[in-house]
């Protein structure tokens, strides 16, 4: 099912502001966005949580991105995950824990490594994680606040995933040099 990616000429009205503020801050509509902006209730909902989660998460801008790549990774989500990974390289996330999120296997990085499985679990197991992994979360140095932001995350990237999916979200030239498919 393809959608139309709309601009600022093509949207509906109520969804207007919301990619005007999003071309504002990023110097161009990224074409999910521009999809979302069919329903003005996706879009605003699509920005306004990833503004909460940019702007109240206790996990630092590396951790977002790792947690927003594994829930990408686990949804074969291949516009998220090209995007992600250009995301979290601009937000200085290792070189190494990139590679390792886009091969689906654990960063090195112990607390990474944790936040990853975690976050996987989540996806694969719908938010029924065993105790054990819960706890090496915790043991990570993570707190139940933290858990609860990854559910926020969650929750955002399957908005994201689930659309490209159907929309079949064509990657943007921003994100082209981190062009993924699950093979890779």
């Amino acid at each position: 099912m393809k959608f139309d990616i709309h601009n600022l000429q093509t949207a509906p009205e109520a969804s207007k502001p919301v990619l005007a503020e999003v071309e504002k801050a990023y110097k161009f509509i990224p074409n999910l966005l521009g999809v979302l902006a069919e329903s003005p209730l996706a879009v605003a909902a699509y920005a306004q949580l990833n503004g909460l989660i940019q702007g109240k998460s206790l996990l630092t801008p590396q951790e977002q991105q790792a947690a927003m790549l594994a829930v990408s990774y686990e949804n074969s989500c291949e516009y998220c995950m090209g995007a992600h990974c250009t995301i979290a390289a601009m937000a200085r996330t290792p070189g190494a824990t990139i590679q390792a999120l886009r091969n689906g296997t654990s960063p090195e990085d112990v607390k990474t490594a944790a936040l990853v499985k975690f976050t996987r679990a989540v996806v694969k197991q719908r938010g029924w994680v065993d105790e054990a992994t819960v706890n090496e979360f915790l043991a990570a140095g993570y707190t139940r606040a933290h858990l609860l932001d990854v559910m926020v995350i969650v929750a955002l990237k399957t908005i994201s995933n689930y659309t490209n999916h159907l929309a079949e979200t064509p990657l943007d030239d921003a994100f082209a040099s981190q062009k993924w498919t699950r093979s890779n």
